[in-house]
């Protein structure tokens, strides 16, 4: 009698070696990729023990670069429709990190400033962001950074990239709407 198994007819068949291994990514492309992802997602985890999401570090950064600016302005600078910024605010005015004023010079439009608690917010992500920083670029010495940031700046420039804007603003899901009980 042969005791020997017999393949399962409907089993997957079985892979060689070479199969088995697909090649590992390679090039810059995909390094920028992954360590931007693993960056971001650090850094979502570091400013969540504030209360803040990226989306609200990045507004709050580019309110407190230029008080006063419109929501239509700090809109153009995003890339953004005006409705979405005005989303957006919304959460940070909820927070209370940031308020709207009407603008002396044009009534329809409104300014941006930062309160004192947004203040307060910003230095902590100032710190937060040092660390955060430090910790992903801790295998390099001063100079290698140095240099690392000169090469991402060139990259950035060349790819026409906006300065201090982050093009994930494009892309964000719009904040829930706000239940009225």
């Amino acid at each position: 009698m042969n005791t020997a198994r017999q393949p399962d007819p409907s089993a997957a068949p079985a892979s060689t070696p070479a199969q088995a291994q697909a090649p590992a990514p390679r090039g810059a492309a995909f390094l920028l990729a992954q360590i931007g992802a693993h960056a971001a997602g650090r850094f979502a985890e570091r400013v969540a023990t504030l209360g803040l999401t990226p989306a609200d570090v990045g507004l709050l950064r580019m309110v407190a670069g230029q008080p006063g600016r419109s929501q239509r302005a700090l809109a153009e600078d995003l890339g953004v429709v005006p409705s979405r910024v005005v989303a957006l605010i919304d959460v940070l005015e909820d927070k209370r990190l940031v308020e709207r004023r009407r603008s002396a010079e044009d009534r329809r439009n409104y300014e941006l400033h930062l309160t004192p608690e947004g203040r307060r917010a910003l230095g902590g992500v100032s710190r937060a962001a040092a660390a955060h920083e430090d910790d992903l670029l801790a295998a390099l010495d001063p100079d290698g950074r140095a240099r690392l940031l000169e090469l991402l700046e060139r990259v950035a420039a060349q790819q026409e990239l906006t300065p201090g804007v982050h093009p994930g603003y494009r892309t964000l899901a719009k904040p829930a709407a706000k239940r009225k009980d």
